[in-house]
């Protein structure tokens, strides 16, 4: 009999409501709804623009049950560290976006108090400038919030009424101890944020807490307060931390009305990569992962962090992972260099561009390009990428490529050594040596990304699969039902995509 979950997968540029089929242990994916996401400027700063996307979930779920009326949960993954100030029921402004440079002060305010040294030994997080807690030692809102939510439980709050945080994501704030896994609330203390005590939650079982509806929608204008929630909270409550697979509730209200079904919510590797890693078919115990999007997150799965000064100095991150795991990686700015590049060359031509096309011709182009820092702080913001990325090369004494194909090929080259750095020094970091690097997610479509990337980091590249974060928000679904048996383990679920997905093979070059 085959079963059906749906999965809610919102990334920086776009999201996605996909089905997910399970049939005699086999797996397969079915896209429903994708809609666009991205900043959008406001008053006072970027923004995401979070009532159209909460319309999008809503409207791609209907889509979900029109198709299978018999869809046993959903699960929802986004990026991390941004998130939702709540005060009752009301969302009080849409969140910022994690590209805003109010970030900046945060850093210096943080700082300020608390050490970057002592800070990566408390939370294990690398140094990111939009990191949770830089946000909200800059966020004058925080005074008139209940809770703060990250954008994965903050719809989950919405469609259930479930305030909660799911650990994977809530492990990207750089509030939760490395150590325990736990809030760490003297920190909170010591930074000044105002920490509340943890709100009481109604258990979390089928039929979800019992609250008052919620309004459907978001706020509709960034930046201003809605309704008429305002101060007299002691200070922001950390919510109820929860591990993937937990039931968190059934749809509710009007989002139950408008979808069409009182279906569960399960918890899931709520932050994205999370999700991807769970879907990462590791074929060796010393397999490095990139999982590749508008970011390239570079790294391997441990059991345990490391927080050694070494590991602080390269700028490693310990995020967590389903089952306990550790996410031990380093971002990597990714193919946002390219698409940001590629939407400033359309508005230029005044017609879009055939991105498959440019990469063919990339590939095609004779000799060697000059190589930039992917992870230049100056191209993180939005903006005509092409000029910036000219700017660097310049400085750095190398010619500016002349044609398009060139200098995506500069884009592609730098991101693939970007890449190849970074595995390197994670095997150097854990003492492990490295032998394959699976790569999953938009960047295994790219054929000279993967190619490059084996070439420079001088081993084989296993791409695929594509929808790898998907399948992990479905496998961890289909495992809290029991599809896979009772005791099915992490290792058990990358079996079911291995055997669901073939991965394209890279191997280097000897003459690159």
């Amino acid at each position: 009999m085959t079963k059906v979950v749906a999965a809610v997968d919102l990334g920086a540029t776009s999201g996605r409501v996909m089905l997910g089929y399970v049939e005699d242990g086999m797996l397969r994916l079915e896209q429903v709804a994708r809609f666009p996401n991205g900043p959008v400027a406001g008053p006072d700063g970027l923004h995401w623009d979070f009532t159209a996307l909460y319309r999008h979930v809503i409207d791609g779920l209907a889509e979900a049950v029109r198709r299978e009326p018999g869809i046993a949960s959903i699960g929802i993954d986004s990026w991390a560290v941004d998130y939702g100030l709540v005060h009752g029921d009301e969302l009080l402004a849409e969140p910022f976006h994690y590209r805003d440079d109010r970030t900046a002060r945060g850093v210096e305010t943080v700082h300020a108090k608390v050490p970057f040294e002592e800070l990566y030994r408390r939370n294990g997080l690398q140094f990111l400038p939009f990191n949770t807690l830089y946000q909200y030692a800059v966020d004058r809102r925080l005074a008139d919030a209940e809770i703060a939510l990250l954008i994965p439980d903050l719809v989950a709050f919405l469609l259930t009424g479930a305030r909660v945080a799911e650990r994977t994501n809530a492990s990207t704030t750089g509030l939760v101890d490395v150590a325990s896994g736990e809030w760490d609330r003297e920190l909170a203390a010591r930074l000044g944020i105002p920490v509340g005590p943890t709100r009481p939650e109604a258990p979390l079982d089928a039929s979800g807490p019992t609250r008052p509806e919620a309004p459907l929608d978001a706020p509709a204008a960034s930046g201003g307060a809605v309704g008429t929630a305002s101060g007299g909270a002691a200070g922001i409550a950390l919510p109820q931390l929860v591990d993937p697979g937990t039931r968190l509730g059934r749809l509710r209200g009007e989002a139950r009305e408008r979808v069409g079904a009182a279906i569960d919510v399960i918890a899931v590797g709520s932050h994205d990569t999370a999700s991807a890693v769970v879907a990462v078919p590791l074929s060796t115990p010393n397999a490095a992962y990139i999982s590749c999007g508008t970011w390239g997150l570079v790294g391997v799965e441990l059991d345990e962090p490391v927080v050694t000064d070494a590991a602080r100095e390269a700028n490693f991150t310990n995020e967590g992972g389903v089952d306990g795991r550790v996410r031990f990686l380093h971002n990597v700015t990714g193919l946002w260099l390219l698409s940001e590049s590629v939407r400033t060359w359309e508005a230029e031509d005044g017609a879009p561009i055939d991105l498959p096309q440019l990469l063919d011709a990339a590939t095609a182009v004779d000799g060697t390009v000059p190589l930039f820092d992917a992870n230049d702080a100056r191209l993180a913001a939005p903006g005509d990428m092409p000029a910036r990325i000219a700017a660097v090369i310049e400085e750095s004494g190398a010619a500016v490529p002349a044609s398009r194909p060139a200098f995506a090929r500069t884009i592609v080259e730098s991101i693939a050594q970007a890449f190849a750095d970074a595995v390197s020094t994670a095997g150097r970091l854990t003492a492990r040596d490295i032998d394959v690097i699976h790569i999953v997610g938009g960047g295994a479509l790219n054929r000279l990304l993967c190619q490059a990337t084996a070439d420079r980091s001088a081993l084989p590249v296993l791409a695929g699969p594509v929808e790898a974060t998907a399948l992990g928000n479905v496998l961890v679904q289909a495992r809290a039902h029991g599809w896979f048996g009772p005791d099915a383990t992490l290792e058990d679920l990358r079996r079911v995509v291995a055997g669901a997905t073939a991965p394209v093979r890279y191997e280097p070059r000897t003459d690159s």
